[in-house]
Protein backbone atom coordinates (compact mmCIF):
# COMPACT_ATOMS: atom_id res chain seq x y z
CA UNK A 1 0.00 0.00 0.00
CA UNK A 2 1.13 3.59 -0.66
CA UNK A 3 2.25 6.10 2.37
CA UNK A 4 -0.74 8.21 0.76
CA UNK A 5 -2.87 5.62 1.26
CA UNK A 6 -2.09 4.65 4.84
CA UNK A 7 -1.63 8.12 5.34
CA UNK A 8 -5.16 8.94 4.58
CA UNK A 9 -6.35 6.25 6.16
CA UNK A 10 -5.11 7.40 9.42
CA UNK A 11 -6.40 10.93 9.24
CA UNK A 12 -9.68 9.29 8.13
CA UNK A 13 -9.71 7.18 11.53
CA UNK A 14 -8.57 10.12 13.59
CA UNK A 15 -10.86 12.64 12.39
CA UNK A 16 -13.94 9.57 12.88
CA UNK A 17 -12.84 8.55 16.42
CA UNK A 18 -11.98 12.32 17.24
CA UNK A 19 -16.29 12.45 17.60
CA UNK A 20 -16.60 16.09 16.36
CA UNK A 21 -18.85 15.71 13.19
CA UNK A 22 -16.55 15.53 10.20
CA UNK A 23 -18.66 16.89 7.07
CA UNK A 24 -18.56 14.95 4.55
CA UNK A 25 -20.18 15.31 0.84
CA UNK A 26 -20.82 12.44 -2.29
CA UNK A 27 -19.18 12.70 -5.19
CA UNK A 28 -20.09 10.82 -8.13
CA UNK A 29 -16.91 11.09 -10.25
CA UNK A 30 -13.96 12.38 -10.94
CA UNK A 31 -14.85 15.77 -11.24
CA UNK A 32 -17.15 16.50 -8.41
CA UNK A 33 -14.20 14.90 -6.45
CA UNK A 34 -11.97 17.60 -7.23
CA UNK A 35 -14.84 20.28 -6.70
CA UNK A 36 -15.18 18.97 -2.93
CA UNK A 37 -11.20 18.69 -2.05
CA UNK A 38 -10.99 22.17 -3.71
CA UNK A 39 -13.73 23.44 -1.26
CA UNK A 40 -11.59 22.41 1.51
CA UNK A 41 -13.39 19.41 2.92
CA UNK A 42 -11.32 16.94 4.49
CA UNK A 43 -13.00 13.86 3.10
CA UNK A 44 -15.36 12.69 0.83
CA UNK A 45 -18.11 9.71 0.16
CA UNK A 46 -18.53 8.47 -2.92
CA UNK A 47 -22.19 7.75 -3.16
CA UNK A 48 -24.09 4.50 -4.80
CA UNK A 49 -26.96 6.76 -5.62
CA UNK A 50 -25.22 9.02 -7.11
CA UNK A 51 -22.83 7.25 -9.22
CA UNK A 52 -26.27 4.81 -10.55
CA UNK A 53 -28.23 8.33 -10.99
CA UNK A 54 -25.02 10.25 -12.92
CA UNK A 55 -23.71 6.80 -14.75
CA UNK A 56 -27.08 4.93 -15.61
CA UNK A 57 -29.83 8.15 -15.42
CA UNK A 58 -31.44 5.08 -13.33
CA UNK A 59 -32.75 5.13 -9.41
CA UNK A 60 -30.62 3.40 -6.54
CA UNK A 61 -32.13 0.28 -6.60
CA UNK A 62 -29.13 -2.11 -7.12
CA UNK A 63 -28.08 -1.19 -10.58
CA UNK A 64 -24.53 -0.87 -10.23
CA UNK A 65 -21.64 -3.38 -9.85
CA UNK A 66 -18.49 -3.80 -8.38
CA UNK A 67 -16.11 -3.39 -11.23
CA UNK A 68 -18.40 -0.32 -12.27
CA UNK A 69 -17.68 1.06 -8.29
CA UNK A 70 -14.61 -0.17 -8.25
CA UNK A 71 -13.95 1.99 -11.41
CA UNK A 72 -14.99 5.54 -10.19
CA UNK A 73 -13.10 4.54 -6.82
CA UNK A 74 -9.63 4.54 -8.69
CA UNK A 75 -10.65 6.98 -11.03
CA UNK A 76 -11.45 9.36 -7.75
CA UNK A 77 -8.51 8.25 -6.23
CA UNK A 78 -6.52 9.32 -8.86
CA UNK A 79 -7.83 12.48 -8.47
CA UNK A 80 -7.70 13.52 -4.95
CA UNK A 81 -5.51 12.82 -2.03
CA UNK A 82 -8.16 13.36 0.32
CA UNK A 83 -9.67 10.36 2.74
CA UNK A 84 -12.31 8.24 0.36
CA UNK A 85 -15.46 6.38 1.91
CA UNK A 86 -16.81 3.98 -0.32
CA UNK A 87 -20.65 3.08 -0.21
CA UNK A 88 -21.00 -0.79 -1.49
CA UNK A 89 -24.38 -1.37 -1.01
CA UNK A 90 -24.82 -4.52 0.00
CA UNK A 91 -21.54 -6.40 -1.04
CA UNK A 92 -22.50 -7.81 -4.51
CA UNK A 93 -23.73 -10.55 -2.41
CA UNK A 94 -22.94 -13.36 0.92
CA UNK A 95 -20.09 -13.23 3.04
CA UNK A 96 -17.54 -14.46 0.13
CA UNK A 97 -18.11 -12.13 -2.36
CA UNK A 98 -18.19 -8.96 0.17
CA UNK A 99 -14.73 -10.38 0.80
CA UNK A 100 -13.75 -10.27 -2.53
CA UNK A 101 -15.72 -6.44 -2.29
CA UNK A 102 -13.34 -5.62 0.17
CA UNK A 103 -10.19 -6.84 -1.55
CA UNK A 104 -11.26 -4.96 -4.35
CA UNK A 105 -12.23 -1.33 -3.25
CA UNK A 106 -9.37 -1.84 -0.89
CA UNK A 107 -6.67 -1.67 -3.93
CA UNK A 108 -8.40 0.30 -5.96
CA UNK A 109 -8.08 3.20 -3.59
CA UNK A 110 -11.10 3.03 -0.27
CA UNK A 111 -10.03 4.31 2.98
CA UNK A 112 -13.53 3.07 4.44
CA UNK A 113 -15.69 0.56 2.94
CA UNK A 114 -19.88 0.87 3.85
CA UNK A 115 -22.14 -2.14 3.54
CA UNK A 116 -25.91 -1.95 4.52
CA UNK A 117 -27.79 -4.78 5.45
CA UNK A 118 -30.51 -4.76 2.98
CA UNK A 119 -31.85 -7.66 1.08
CA UNK A 120 -30.41 -7.60 -2.28
CA UNK A 121 -31.40 -5.81 -4.82
CA UNK A 122 -31.21 -2.65 -2.75
CA UNK A 123 -32.55 0.22 -2.58
CA UNK A 124 -32.48 3.98 -1.48
CA UNK A 125 -33.02 3.88 2.36
CA UNK A 126 -35.58 6.82 1.57
CA UNK A 127 -37.42 4.49 -0.59
CA UNK A 128 -40.47 2.81 0.96
CA UNK A 129 -40.36 -1.27 0.38
CA UNK A 130 -37.08 -2.17 2.16
CA UNK A 131 -36.42 -5.32 3.14
CA UNK A 132 -33.54 -6.56 5.76
CA UNK A 133 -31.22 -9.52 6.28
CA UNK A 134 -31.18 -11.41 9.48
CA UNK A 135 -29.08 -10.07 11.75
CA UNK A 136 -27.08 -13.19 12.13
CA UNK A 137 -26.46 -12.95 8.24
CA UNK A 138 -25.09 -9.78 8.50
CA UNK A 139 -22.89 -10.42 10.89
CA UNK A 140 -21.55 -12.91 9.36
CA UNK A 141 -20.52 -10.61 6.21
CA UNK A 142 -19.14 -7.75 8.59
CA UNK A 143 -16.68 -10.39 9.99
CA UNK A 144 -15.57 -11.21 6.10
CA UNK A 145 -15.22 -7.77 5.16
CA UNK A 146 -12.90 -7.44 8.54
CA UNK A 147 -11.02 -10.55 7.76
CA UNK A 148 -10.88 -9.19 3.66
CA UNK A 149 -8.90 -5.90 4.51
CA UNK A 150 -4.75 -6.30 4.04
CA UNK A 151 -4.50 -2.63 5.55
CA UNK A 152 -5.73 -3.04 9.29
CA UNK A 153 -5.70 1.28 9.02
CA UNK A 154 -9.08 0.65 6.65
CA UNK A 155 -12.49 1.69 8.20
CA UNK A 156 -15.38 -0.78 8.25
CA UNK A 157 -18.80 0.88 8.08
CA UNK A 158 -21.70 -0.92 8.61
CA UNK A 159 -25.36 0.49 7.92
CA UNK A 160 -29.09 -0.57 9.07
CA UNK A 161 -31.88 -0.01 7.14
CA UNK A 162 -34.12 -1.87 9.86
CA UNK A 163 -35.65 1.63 11.13
CA UNK A 164 -37.80 1.74 8.23
CA UNK A 165 -39.02 -1.75 8.16
CA UNK A 166 -38.82 -3.21 11.94
CA UNK A 167 -38.50 0.17 13.86
CA UNK A 168 -35.95 2.42 15.53
CA UNK A 169 -35.50 -0.50 19.08
CA UNK A 170 -34.66 -3.25 16.42
CA UNK A 171 -32.33 -0.86 14.56
CA UNK A 172 -30.29 -0.09 17.80
CA UNK A 173 -29.92 -3.73 18.36
CA UNK A 174 -28.52 -4.61 14.97
CA UNK A 175 -26.10 -1.57 15.21
CA UNK A 176 -24.55 -2.89 18.54
CA UNK A 177 -23.85 -6.55 17.09
CA UNK A 178 -22.27 -5.06 14.03
CA UNK A 179 -20.09 -3.13 16.47
CA UNK A 180 -19.09 -6.83 18.24
CA UNK A 181 -18.51 -7.94 14.86
CA UNK A 182 -16.04 -5.54 14.45
CA UNK A 183 -17.36 -2.70 12.17
CA UNK A 184 -15.40 0.60 13.05
CA UNK A 185 -18.42 2.97 12.21
CA UNK A 186 -21.59 2.81 12.86
CA UNK A 187 -24.61 4.10 10.63
CA UNK A 188 -28.37 3.80 11.35
CA UNK A 189 -30.07 4.68 8.40
CA UNK A 190 -33.58 6.86 7.85
CA UNK A 191 -34.15 7.75 11.21
CA UNK A 192 -37.40 9.75 11.84
CA UNK A 193 -37.52 11.88 14.18
CA UNK A 194 -35.11 14.37 16.10
CA UNK A 195 -35.40 12.76 19.18
CA UNK A 196 -33.79 9.72 17.73
CA UNK A 197 -30.75 11.69 16.38
CA UNK A 198 -30.13 13.14 19.47
CA UNK A 199 -30.39 9.56 21.37
CA UNK A 200 -28.02 7.43 19.08
CA UNK A 201 -24.64 8.31 20.13
CA UNK A 202 -25.64 8.02 23.64
CA UNK A 203 -26.70 4.70 22.80
CA UNK A 204 -24.34 2.71 20.93
CA UNK A 205 -20.56 2.92 21.66
CA UNK A 206 -18.71 3.47 18.00
CA UNK A 207 -18.27 6.65 16.05
CA UNK A 208 -21.53 7.37 14.09
CA UNK A 209 -22.57 8.70 10.69
CA UNK A 210 -25.67 10.38 10.27
CA UNK A 211 -27.14 10.80 6.57
CA UNK A 212 -29.13 13.69 5.55
CA UNK A 213 -30.71 13.77 2.46
CA UNK A 214 -32.30 16.86 1.43
CA UNK A 215 -36.01 15.77 0.72
CA UNK A 216 -35.52 12.16 2.52
CA UNK A 217 -37.20 11.11 5.83
CA UNK A 218 -34.67 12.58 7.95
CA UNK A 219 -34.72 15.74 9.88
CA UNK A 220 -32.17 18.13 8.95
CA UNK A 221 -29.82 19.22 11.58
CA UNK A 222 -26.97 22.07 11.21
CA UNK A 223 -23.60 19.83 11.14
CA UNK A 224 -22.16 21.85 13.93
CA UNK A 225 -24.99 20.54 16.25
CA UNK A 226 -24.47 16.67 15.24
CA UNK A 227 -21.07 16.88 16.06
CA UNK A 228 -21.73 18.76 19.61
CA UNK A 229 -24.26 15.35 20.28
CA UNK A 230 -20.96 13.25 19.19
CA UNK A 231 -21.60 11.81 15.35
CA UNK A 232 -18.26 10.82 14.10
CA UNK A 233 -19.12 12.34 10.42
CA UNK A 234 -22.04 14.13 9.12
CA UNK A 235 -22.57 12.93 5.25
CA UNK A 236 -24.35 15.12 3.06
CA UNK A 237 -24.24 12.20 -0.03
CA UNK A 238 -26.20 13.88 -3.03
CA UNK A 239 -26.05 17.50 -2.36
CA UNK A 240 -23.42 18.08 -5.03
CA UNK A 241 -25.47 15.80 -7.24
CA UNK A 242 -28.99 18.00 -6.22
CA UNK A 243 -26.95 21.00 -7.08
CA UNK A 244 -25.16 19.89 -10.15
CA UNK A 245 -28.77 18.52 -11.29
CA UNK A 246 -30.64 22.13 -10.20
CA UNK A 247 -27.27 23.98 -12.14
CA UNK A 248 -27.65 22.17 -15.18
CA UNK A 249 -31.57 22.42 -15.40
CA UNK A 250 -31.10 26.79 -14.85
CA UNK A 251 -28.40 27.11 -17.34
CA UNK A 252 -29.89 25.26 -20.15
CA UNK A 253 -33.45 26.58 -19.86
CA UNK A 254 -31.49 29.64 -20.48
CA UNK A 255 -29.90 28.78 -23.69
CA UNK A 256 -33.40 26.62 -24.43
CA UNK A 257 -35.58 29.85 -23.79
CA UNK A 258 -32.51 32.43 -25.44
CA UNK A 259 -30.56 30.79 -28.18
CA UNK A 260 -27.95 31.88 -26.14
CA UNK A 261 -25.13 31.83 -23.54
CA UNK A 262 -22.64 33.76 -22.32
CA UNK A 263 -19.91 33.20 -19.32
CA UNK A 264 -22.24 34.45 -17.03
CA UNK A 265 -20.76 32.96 -13.26
CA UNK A 266 -24.36 32.95 -11.95
CA UNK A 267 -25.45 30.27 -14.91
CA UNK A 268 -22.35 28.66 -15.63
CA UNK A 269 -18.53 27.97 -14.32
CA UNK A 270 -15.98 30.10 -16.14
CA UNK A 271 -13.85 28.47 -19.15
CA UNK A 272 -10.38 29.18 -17.02
CA UNK A 273 -12.12 27.62 -13.70
CA UNK A 274 -13.01 24.62 -15.45
CA UNK A 275 -9.36 24.35 -16.29
CA UNK A 276 -8.08 24.89 -13.14
CA UNK A 277 -10.26 21.93 -11.49
CA UNK A 278 -8.73 19.38 -14.29
CA UNK A 279 -5.40 20.48 -13.71
CA UNK A 280 -4.92 21.51 -17.06
CA UNK A 281 -1.67 23.97 -16.03
CA UNK A 282 0.14 20.82 -14.45
CA UNK A 283 -0.91 18.56 -17.89
CA UNK A 284 1.10 21.37 -19.38
CA UNK A 285 3.68 21.56 -17.34
CA UNK A 286 4.69 17.92 -18.26
CA UNK A 287 3.98 18.47 -22.17
CA UNK A 288 6.74 21.26 -21.64
CA UNK A 289 9.16 18.33 -19.95
CA UNK A 290 8.59 15.24 -21.82
CA UNK A 291 8.44 18.00 -25.12
CA UNK A 292 11.52 16.99 -27.74
CA UNK A 293 14.51 19.64 -27.05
Amino acid sequence: MSSQSNSSKQVLRDKVNARRGLLVPGAFNALSARVIADLGYEALYITGAGVTNMYFGMPDQGFIGLNELADHTARIRDAVDIPIIVDADTGFGNALNVRHTIRTLERAGADAVQLEDQVAPKRCGHFNGKEVLSCAEMVGKIHAAVDARSDAGMLIMARTDARSVHGFEDALERAARYSEAGADILFVEATETADEIRKLPQLLDKPQLMNLVIGGKTPIFNADELADLGYGIVLYANAALQGAVAGMQKALTVLRDTHRLDEDPALVSPFSERQRLVNKPYFDQLEKKYADK
